[in-house]
């Protein structure tokens, strides 16, 4: 339980280390943005595919593995529909606290719900490893995600402080669905599996929903694949690392 905690909160504080430049930069470079997230898709396509997938089927099955992936799509799918997308591009001044920026803000704390019940999920697996390595995929997602919301704030007429204190408050909310997803999954009896493979299909529809047309909408598509596949190599490395320490 302590492990999972931890590894939750580090994923978690994840996104406010991504906000953490506006505290010296108004702008964010569209360039690096693309290639950072194109990075995170990469990770989170190598976490789910040979981790996640792999230990849902050996936990539970192959029905679950279907079952709980098809959930993870279609609930994202279902909020991705029902929140506003962050316009990092928003000049200041287009927007009020009490209009899209609210919203925003509501939209990313449902958003980051599954997020951290996936964390929560892989560190009540059987594999000691799967727990570290999925929270560090969320992780690197949180990190150009907190950056994003941190910047469009900013463009909101928020001060750099109060844009901090809202993403570290986005971060704590992964925290505890996090910690709820630990605890359902530790007490339902093949829950475990289901719950692999709800955040693999989580994952996978944030990817090739959100993060590779992001990445690919500027005109840096060749930098953002190459940062792609470094991206899913390293989270390859990684799982390679904690398979053979655990």
């Amino acid at each position: 339980m302590e492990t999972a905690l931890i590894g939750s909160f580090l994923s978690a504080m994840a996104t406010v280390l991504g906000a953490i430049p506006i505290l010296f930069v108004k702008q964010l470079s569209e360039k690096w943005k693309d290639v950072l997230v194109a990075f995170t898709a990469g990770i989170m396509v190598s976490a789910s595919t040979f981790g996640l997938m792999p230990q849902a089927i050996m936990e539970s099955g192959i029905i679950s593995l279907t079952l709980g992936l098809i959930t993870g799509v279609l609930l994202l799918d279902l909020i991705e529909k029902n929140i506003p997308h962050i316009d990092v591009e928003n000049k200041p001044g287009y927007t009020n606290m009490d209009t899209k920026a609210l919203l925003v803000i509501i939209a990313l704390f449902i958003h980051n719900i599954p997020e951290g019940l996936s964390t929560g999920f892989s560190y009540a697996s059987e594999q000691a490893s799967l727990g570290p390595m999925v929270a560090i995929a969320i992780g690197a997602q949180n990190m150009p995600e907190g950056l994003i919301l941190a910047v469009f704030l900013m463009n909101s007429r928020i001060s750099r402080m109060k844009a901090l204190a809202i993403v570290t408050l986005t971060g704590l909310m992964e925290m505890v669905s996090a910690i709820i997803g630990y605890f359902t999954a530790s007490s339902i009896q093949n829950m475990v599996g289901y719950g692999l493979a709800f955040a693999a299909g989580a994952m996978l529809f944030i990817v090739y929903k959100e993060l590779i047309p992001e990445s690919h909408g500027h005109g840096y598509e060749r930098p953002s694949t190459y940062s792609f596949i470094f991206g899913l190599l390293v989270m390859v490395y990684i799982t390679q690392f904690f398979g053979s320490g655990g």
